[in-house]
């Protein structure tokens, strides 16, 4: 899906950026062995020696480096929450989630999924959703009351486990 938040465009740069990497990794790798295979010429400076062995320590951490900083600069960046404007409980049972506004009063509801309707998502629609306000902070309170749920929007780049408690 494409990303419908900067957090989930972010994340998806970071993947290109990751893949690019690794492609390069892996073509040098496979010229390497496909240069050596076919190759009957042999160095001796080439097996012996510091500065190879220096070269082949300090080049993937580098590498590292580069792949560790933009994934710290992600990490934070999809951990920060300033002041939100809205909590919104999410609890999951064994066959449908419950939501509770907790910042008004008695607004909860429970939302199974339709399962016999002709709906365009089938298996992923249900007949209550929850209401999702626009363009403003929300805390999202997660947890389960018998086992492991999943709780995600993939386009906003938002997953959550429940667990139990």
């Amino acid at each position: 899906q494409d990303g419908m938040s900067p957090l989930m465009e972010q994340m998806i740069f970071f993947h290109d950026h990751t893949l690019m990497i690794l492609i390069m990794i892996t073509m040098m790798v496979g010229y390497t062995m496909v240069s050596l295979t076919y190759n009957n010429l042999i160095n001796r400076y080439l097996l012996e020696g510091q500065m190879i062995e220096l070269l082949w320590t300090i080049i993937p951490a580098i590498t590292l480096v580069f792949i560790a900083l933009p994934s710290l600069k992600l990490l934070y960046l999809l951990d920060e929450m300033n002041n939100p404007s809205i909590t919104i409980k999410s609890i999951g049972h064994q066959w449908y989630w419950s939501y509770e506004y907790s910042d008004f009063k008695n607004l909860e509801f429970e939302s199974y999924m339709s399962l016999y309707e002709k709906t365009k998502f089938r298996l992923l629609d249900v007949d209550n959703r929850i209401i999702l306000p626009f363009l403003i902070q929300i805390r999202m309170l997660v947890c389960s009351m018998d086992v492991i749920h999943s709780w995600t929007i993939p386009s906003l780049g938002v997953k959550l486990d429940a667990l139990p408690g």
